[in-house]
This record gives structure tokens, sequence and C-alpha cells, in this order.
């Protein structure tokens, strides 16, 4: 059993203890049960390989180009090329066996990364804003994020990767639990 970081709701903050120790009704850091889209790991797969082609484009024209490149350009270009590798063809997959999330009608779970991890859970007693957005990429594979903006110190949750139309619903679901719980979101 995870016995990890938990939450309080303010109507569970004076409530009585269950057999853990902690507040009835507390909310406890767990695994979210739903995956993001598979899309989403052509989605990661796209914007590592873009950003490692710069990269290596520009080492290469300047090794084509200048009139004395550097000599520890080579060892640069060698070092990209293994980085580029590794991120475009680890990073995808891992992300993609680690991001989770789930929406109840007390909180948000989410669990996200790949060499660093976060899960984090937020009560929707605390939830302020719920947006959408979709970068160029996602707009073509039909992904969005979904934005989640508590009073927390953290920042807002993001559950990236979702198709458009589950985006969608969660945003919608969200909406309505929000407008439902009682509480200001501070």
């Amino acid at each position: 059993m995870h016995t990890g970081p938990t939450a309080q709701t303010a109507d569970t903050a004076n409530a009585p203890t269950n057999h853990t120790g902690l507040p009835a009704g507390t909310l406890r850091l767990r695994n979210p049960r739903h995956r993001v889209h598979p899309r989403a790991i052509l989605w990661w797969t796209l914007r590592s390989a873009v950003f490692w082609l710069v990269v290596i484009l520009i080492q290469v024209a300047i090794r084509v180009f200048a009139d004395q490149p550097p000599s520890w350009l080579v060892i640069t270009l060698i070092i990209s090329v293994a980085a580029g590798v590794l991120q475009v063809v680890v990073e995808p997959q891992w992300r993609y066996r680690v991001h989770h999330w789930e929406a109840t009608q007390e909180a948000i779970f989410t669990r996200s990364g790949w060499i660093r991890q976060e899960w984090r859970v937020a009560p929707v007693s605390r939830v302020q804003t719920v947006d959408t957005k979709r970068g160029p990429l996602e707009q073509l594979l039909g992904l969005a994020t979904v934005t989640v903006t508590t009073a927390s110190a953290a920042g807002p949750v993001e559950i990236a990767g979702l198709a458009q139309e589950d985006a969608a619903r969660l945003v919608d679901e969200l909406t309505v639990t929000t407008q439902a719980t009682a509480g200001d979101a501070t």
C-alpha cells in the first residue's frame, strides 16, 4: 500500500480519522487509472526529432560551411546524435508508460515525466480554471492538453497527450464537478 503524501479538503480537516490515522475522506496520492492516447507516443517522438534535427543540422552546417570548423565540433556532433537517438527512441515509449491521469468527484490525479517524474493530486475544491490547448503537432495528431489551474503553489496540473474528444469530455466533466463543489478554490 502506498503511504505517500496526502491532501486534505476543507471539509475533512477536522473529520474523524480512519484506520490509517488520517482524517476520513483524505485524498491519497495513488496511481491514476487512465493512460494518455497512444498517439501521444508519435507526438513526443516528433517533438524530440524536430528539436534534435535542428541541433544536428546547425552543427553539420558549421562543419560544412566554416573555413576552419572547431575540432571539438565532431565530438559535440557525436554526442548530439547519440542524445537525439536516445531521446527520440526511448523517451516517447517511457513517457507513455509513465503518463496516467484520472478525474473523480473529489480530485484530479496525474503522473507524468520520464527522467524526473511527478505525481500530483489536486482536490476538485481547489480547482480555479480548466483549459485546453493544442499546438500544431497536437492538432495534426488529434491530441490536446488539459491544464487544471488550482490554488496550489506547485502550479497547474497538466494532462498532455489526450485525444481531443477525451480532452473536451474531461473539461466538461471537471467544469460541472467544480461548479457543484462547495468552496472558493483557495
